[in-house]
């Protein structure tokens, strides 16, 4: 076995950009950070006999990056006929605006703010572009807006920050729930276990080849944060911040404000719940 197969989800290795499934090609946007992990990845997708293509989360306001979005797709034989956005945070988000002055395409998003159209997205919509089918899955949590795609014809799941490809994502709060987060999961894990869906297409880091394995691995891993933060407040530690220092201590110092702002969802879902 591998390094990467004993790895939650079997991250594939090699280059980040490029194909990566019959349908899906990244184009890795140059913005990485300890969050951003090795940078925001941009998803372009059509069918493979298709002259539009669909792009999902533009990035960053790059000139350069969106720049290479538009050729990517133009070397393939292809347009962009329409922009999707996973959630509103600014590394996926922010260059879309220009990305559809570029394209001319319309910017579909659950969040009207950030749509460039009349058309939203929703629980149960099907997008059809080029013959492409996708599904839109709902998956709150990460942050109020999120929304996953499912593309049934490669088994695959572009799921932004709700799954990422290494390591664990945060529950942005206030505007993140972890309820919705957990609940979010579930959903993913029906789409392993009755669609089929083997392949994560994460908003960062590498493609997952076990999307089922992924998903428990971040259930287990909620699980496990939240009995630490349960036993750190019976233990005495009472703010958000003390409880970071406490259970999060083994974790990079610079991600601990990330850290906080989980500690704050879980420490909102233990009161709901009367476990605090």
């Amino acid at each position: 076995m591998t390094e990467a197969a004993a790895l939650p989800g079997q991250p594939r290795g090699g280059v980040l950009s490029g194909p990566a499934t019959d349908r899906a090609v990244n184009v890795l946007a140059p913005n990485p950070s300890a969050m951003t992990l090795d940078g925001t990845n941009t998803w372009i997708l059509a069918e493979p006999d298709s002259d539009l293509a669909v792009v999902v989360d533009p990035g960053p306001l790059d000139e350069g990056h969106l720049a290479r979005v538009v050729a990517t797709a133009a070397e393939a034989g292809r347009r962009v006929g329409l922009t999707l956005l996973t959630h509103g945070h600014p590394d996926h988000a922010e260059g879309a605006a220009r990305f559809a002055e570029l394209t001319g395409s319309k910017v579909r998003a659950l969040d009207p703010a950030l749509r460039l159209g009349d058309e939203g997205l929703g629980a149960g919509d099907v997008i059809t572009t080029g013959g492409l089918e996708l599904r839109v899955v709902p998956t709150p949590g990460h942050t109020s807006d999120s929304l996953c795609f499912h593309l049934p014809a490669d088994r695959a799941v572009l799921t932004g920050d709700t799954i990422l490809g290494r390591g664990t994502t945060m529950v942005a709060h206030p505007d993140g729930r972890l309820g919705d987060y957990l609940d979010s999961l579930r959903r993913l894990r029906s789409l392993t276990v009755d669609d089929g869906v083997h392949t994560v297409l994460p908003g960062h880091g590498p493609v997952l080849e076990d999307a089922q394995g992924a998903v428990e691995f971040y259930l287990a891993h909620r699980a496990h944060r939240l009995a630490q933060v349960e036993t750190a407040v019976e233990n005495g530690y009472v703010t958000s911040g003390e409880v970071v220092a406490h259970v999060y201590a083994d974790v990079d110092r610079t991600l601990w404000p990330a850290a906080e702002l989980s500690v704050r969802a879980q420490l909102d879902y233990l009161g709901e719940h009367g476990l605090i």
